[in-house]
């Protein structure tokens, strides 16, 4: 059996383990400046484009052209050649970097041992291995029985699931501007952009909102104090609760520890600590969503979970994206006083704690713990503030640049725009004359034309910058580089 985890607080980067050469197809050509491939090779990707573009369901989006071959640390390979500097990890899941060789390594041996057995059946090594190393690191002791399936969305299905069951209650409050996924309960308690479920309701019933502590939803400016913020939004909730539905009716309020495609805004612990209050006073569940904020993402460098600077305990936590490093995998985590009370057979699902991927989610853990990453990413995300705060106090960027925010290397640059984004008879505070149009996916499409892939969030004009979290001083350098110039090149556009 192996040692439990030392404390995640002294954890500091150490060089990474070398990596081996990856190879391609044979018919794939390599080169010193990048990557390229023969004409009878690029033949054969032009026909797979053509493919993609006939076949794949028009409900999925992308943001490049061109079919990605390889990936390697903080950088992706594609079929023409092209190098990427990748700020976006494949929105927060590659957080180790792309085919890191110890995770890819145990998945790999993993899977000539044994790939699937199926958790109504028997239990496996790897999940048992997983919750070993995971139980150090919760952020509240409480939390010690797992549910392991594949994916955020199906971590937050399961987590409402057991709190109306645990509860016998049926009403969920969600956070105006959230993000939990697109099956239908999370869809139902998603409200970051009407795309996810436009025409496609009946949603599931009981689900209502309030705002989540972020100047746009009061229509403030940026400056204003947090505490004002916070206020407002506990108000909003105390509302809701005599005006619209009972609390004896509600099982849960689900929250993200950081607001994410809503437009990376963090949580306040203050607002994280209202929310327990009334938890406790009606005996209502608090489910908090790390799927992506979570394993280091938005850390303050001391722990795994962006919830822990609040000190704030979940009574349920769903965590994913990071966890498998690119395998597929979720967790719902609770205390087993509640889940104790589960009938046997409620939960469960074909792939649910996959044996591979639940042996590269430990590796993750060992990596964490090993490589000193947690040190990094508060080395790291000291840089990335603080550069992009002195891009932001440029005289000739600044009226564009509302805000810089964020917690880790989960970090935002908020842009202003000429139009309201409501469209309603009352301006946004975000509106700002003479400010370039649709900024945030210029901005991102020229990074992308420079090198450099990264995205947009929210409603608003929003650039997300979501790095490795072993991301080197030099990438990062390179990476805001790419970016200052794509936003000096808008503002001088126009």
């Amino acid at each position: 059996m192996p040692p439990r985890l030392a404390s995640l607080s002294r954890l500091v980067l150490r060089p990474s383990v070398a990596t081996t050469t990856t190879k391609f197809p044979r018919s794939l050509k390599l080169r010193t400046a990048g990557m390229s491939s023969s004409a009878e090779t690029q033949s054969d990707f032009q026909a797979l484009r053509e493919l993609g573009a006939k076949h794949i369901t028009k409900g999925v989006g992308r943001v490049t052209e061109g079919i990605m071959v390889k990936g390697e640390g903080s950088y992706v390979y594609y079929d023409d050649g092209r190098k990427m500097l990748d700020f976006t990890c494949g929105i927060g899941v590659t957080n180790l970097g792309h085919a890191n060789e110890r995770i890819s390594g145990a998945a790999a041996k993993q899977c000539m041992q044994l790939v699937h057995s199926q958790c109504s059946i028997a239990m496996n090594e790897p999940y048992l291995r997983l919750i070993q190393r995971l139980l150090p690191v919760m952020p509240h002791s409480s939390l010690d029985s797992f549910f392991f399936w594949n994916s955020g969305s199906e971590a937050v299905e399961a987590s409402i699931k057991m709190a109306r069951y645990l509860t016998g209650r049926q009403n969920v409050i969600c956070m105006q501007g959230a993000y939990h996924g697109r099956t239908y309960g999370a869809m139902a308690v998603t409200k970051s952009k009407t795309i996810y479920s436009e025409f496609t309701g009946p949603w599931m019933p009981g689900v209502y909102s309030i705002p989540f502590p972020y100047w746009h939803h009061f229509n403030v400016p940026p400056s204003t104090p947090t505490s004002e913020l916070v206020s407002q939004s506990l108000y909003q909730l105390d509302l809701l609760l005599v005006q619209q539905i009972a609390p004896k009716e509600t099982a849960c309020i689900i929250v993200e520890s950081v607001l994410g495609e809503g437009g990376y805004v963090p949580a306040p612990p203050e607002f994280l600590k209202g929310l327990r209050q009334t938890c406790d006073k009606h005996g209502i569940l608090l489910i908090i969503d790390e799927v992506q904020a979570g394993f280091g993402r938005a850390s303050d460098g001391k722990g795994l979970f962006a919830i822990e600077e609040s000190g704030v305990k979940p009574d349920i936590m769903v965590i994913a994206k990071g966890l498998g490093n690119g395998f597929p995998i979720s967790g719902v985590i609770s205390r087993r006083e509640l889940t104790d009370r589960l009938k046997p057979g409620s939960m469960g699902g074909t792939y649910a704690g996959n044996a591979v991927c639940c042996a590269a989610a430990a590796e993750v853990l060992d990596v964490f713990r090993e490589e000193k990453i947690l040190d990094n990413i508060a080395v790291r995300s000291n840089q990335l503030f603080t550069s992009l705060r002195s891009v932001q106090s440029s005289p000739s960027l600044s009226p564009y640049i509302l805000d810089v925010r964020g917690k880790g290397l989960m970090i935002a640059v908020e842009f202003a725009s000429p139009t309201s984004t409501t469209s309603g008879v009352i301006t946004d505070v975000g509106v700002v004359q003479g400010a370039p149009e649709k900024m945030a996916s210029r901005v991102a499409k020229k990074c992308i034309e420079k090198g450099m892939l990264i995205l947009t969030t929210s409603v608003y004009e929003v650039i997300r910058f979501i790095p490795p979290l072993n991301v080197s001083e030099e990438d990062v350098k390179k990476g805001v580089a790419i970016f200052e110039e794509a936003v000096s090149e808008v503002v001088r556009e126009g």
